[in-house]
């Protein structure tokens, strides 16, 4: 892989072919999403959509013990790429997973993607998960999404680091620009 990408992260091209148990992690907005279902596309894995486990039609949020029955197996399944996991479940995340891919995208860009996306779904109407559509309410409430970006994504992005910093951790694909994004999605090939 390019010099890049081989000096920001513990992780390698190499790493990422032979995995088969990816987590990608970001900020909100980061693009966690599409770079899961294009990884999923390039290496053949099943892709696994966090939000379509942990929300209900109504923008229902089930108790912890739902969660758990939902997200756990999915992460003892033999191969996937897993958009996120909730702070809850990285312990176990961390013990299966083979990589992380963690888009370390300044808060201008994660928040500008977001915003742009936010407001695609409520003009569109776009299904998000579960039957759940985004709304002008929604978006401008205190517990919108966009209000959830500013609570998390700091720790969310010292998550990354220090997993990148961890010798004992899963290695880590630490990718502060789209463009190495990019870079690394062009190199896997389609």
């Amino acid at each position: 892989m390019g010099c890049s990408l081989a000096r920001v992260s513990a992780g390698t091209i190499d790493d990422l072919r032979r995995a088969q148990r990816i987590l990608c992690f970001g900020a909100t907005g980061s693009g966690k999403s599409t770079m899961a279902q294009a990884l999923g596309e390039r290496l053949g894995l099943p892709v696994v959509l966090i939000d379509d486990l942990c929300w209900e039609p109504g923008w229902v949020q089930p108790p912890r013990d739902e969660l758990d029955r939902r997200v756990l197996p999915v992460l003892e399944r033999e191969s996937y790429v897993i958009d996120s996991v909730y702070r809850f479940h990285n312990d176990h995340a961390l013990e299966r997973i083979d990589l992380i891919v963690g888009l370390d995208y300044p808060r201008a860009v994660s928040l500008a993607r977001l915003v742009r996306r936010t407001a695609r779904r409520i003009r569109t109407r776009e299904p998000v998960c579960n039957g759940n559509v985004e709304s002008l309410r929604l978006a401008l409430g205190r517990d919108s999404i966009i209000v959830w970006h500013f609570r998390s994504w700091a720790s969310k992005r010292e998550r990354m680091r220090r997993w990148h910093a961890d010798g004992s951790a899963p290695p880590v694909l630490l990718l502060p620009r789209p463009a190495d994004a990019d870079a690394l999605l062009a190199e896997l090939g389609s």
